[in-house]
């Protein structure tokens, strides 16, 4: 048995078609954590999903922002944008089950020190707090405030996170961070930039590169930064390998920490 950490796939279903192949997945006994992004940019996502929703249990796929905005679109709460595809899934005879399942998709996974989020995790968190803040955002994302919650993912500015926050507010920040962190500034709070690390505004960090970052001994996967690329470090691994613009999709195996890829086989939106 082994278990694959696989980065954003985009609606690319030919490369992870091939990547699955790579790996000679088994899903009888074999497991896959995706790190979210299932959908947008490539032409496929409702064969991802469908492909997604029917692997047996144990496998497991965070929600990323792309998946949280087609169920913001699909509620009503964000309107699609030009190079948005989400009208292709919403077509779809089985959309309706599709975005149910979607839409149940954790925002954290653990297992013991490891765990797998899309985008980040706020410094100050030990894992007990990560999954505490989601299952508490996930019973949100649940509940009648669903909307207005889908509608504010992208609003800013996000404030720093302090315990004393009121609980809407660390609800708030930490579906901003689960969803969409890559960098916060000195102030330690999340700065909206998806460039590479190296021409980030002045002062600002990755999320899993400041020094203060708990607990030192856990290990997070994560997509979400296609221009950071693969990223390896003894607490953090990044698995965005920019599928979603031609590169090749990526997966870990956890036993041996073995890298695999697939070269891009689909085709893509303008960006």
């Amino acid at each position: 048995m082994a278990t694959y950490v696989v980065g954003d796939i985009h609606g690319c279903f030919e490369t992870l078609q091939a990547l699955l192949a790579e790996i000679a997945f088994a899903p009888e006994h074999d497991r896959l954590w995706l790190v979210g992004d299932l959908v947008n940019r490539g032409p496929a996502s409702a064969e991802v999903l469908r492909w997604a929703s029917r692997l047996p249990p144990g496998n497991v796929a965070v929600l990323g922002n792309h998946d949280a905005n087609l169920l913001a679109i699909a509620c009503g709460a964000a309107q699609p944008r030009p190079q948005d595809n989400s009208a292709a899934v919403l077509a779809v005879p089985d959309a309706e089950e599709l975005l149910l399942w979607l839409g149940s998709r954790p925002l954290f996974h653990r297992e013991g020190s490891l765990a797998v989020v899309h985008a980040g995790l706020l410094p100050a968190w030990n894992l007990d707090q990560a999954e505490k803040l989601a299952r508490d955002a996930e019973a949100e994302l649940g509940s009648p405030a669903r909307l207005e919650l889908l509608g504010q993912l992208k609003r800013g500015p996000w404030p720093s996170w302090n315990e004393e926050l009121p609980w809407a507010d660390k609800v708030r920040l930490a579906l901003g961070a689960f969803l969409h962190l890559r960098t916060l500034d000195r102030g330690n709070h999340p700065v909206a930039y998806a460039g590479p690390p190296d021409s980030a505004p002045e002062g600002c960090r990755p999320w899993f590169a400041l020094p203060h970052r708990r607990p030192q001994d856990a290990l997070v996967f994560f997509g979400h930064w296609a221009a950071l690329g693969l990223y390896h470090s003894p607490g953090a691994i990044g698995l965005d390998s920019g599928c979603a613009w031609g590169g090749p999709l990526s997966a870990l195996r956890l036993e041996d920490r073995r890298l695999f890829q697939a070269r891009h086989r689909d085709g893509l939106n303008p960006r």
